[in-house]
């Protein structure tokens, strides 16, 4: 058996050896760690710079959708195929759900907020049309296209909105 002042001999070898590992494990832990931070802060950096111009894509996609389903655009662009208001107003508002379905994908670029106020300048685009449309004095689908440009001029369109914050979000990423 080994006796108590042997033991405490060992001891005595042993605790600075523990120490000194104890250290030494602290410090390399340290490092490790600190590399790993280096090599995920340069991945970041080389994604950012590949990811960049496919947000960037993203966001002008979705001004040129926002533009293109604005009320002045629209009209201009789709034309009424008879002189029946409500069949114009499904018309346009098949137009704007055929852009936006073609858009969907972009929500992947951009925040959800942003998302939102894209969605949102759409619907009230569609609630504009459908506001307009219900109107007794309106009875063709002329005198309907005539009625939302006239109410443009006097305020702005919901994609004026929408435009604005994605515009906002772009000066975010500079």
């Amino acid at each position: 058996m080994v006796s108590f002042s042997e033991f405490l001999n060992y001891l005595a070898y042993l605790l600075p050896a523990l120490i000194a590992g104890g250290i030494g494990y602290y410090f390399f832990k340290t490092y490790v760690d600190h590399q790993k931070e280096i090599q995920y802060l340069e991945l970041r950096k080389e994604n950012r710079s590949e990811v960049l111009p496919i947000r960037l894509q993203a966001f002008e996609r979705l001004v040129l959708f926002l533009e293109r389903i604005s009320p002045g655009q629209l009209l201009a662009r789709v034309k009424p195929v008879g002189d029946n208001k409500y069949d114009y107003e499904n018309l346009l508002i098949a137009s704007i759900e055929q852009e936006f379905e073609h858009n969907l994908v972009q929500q992947v670029y951009v925040s959800q907020k942003c998302w939102d106020a894209v969605k949102a300048s759409k619907n009230s685009t569609i609630s504009l049309i459908r506001r307009t449309s219900m109107s007794d004095k309106i009875t063709n689908a002329q005198k309907l296209r005539e009625v939302i440009l006239t109410d443009l001029l006097e305020k702005s369109s919901p994609s004026d909105t929408g435009i604005a914050y994605v515009k906002t979000e772009i000066k975010k990423l500079f």
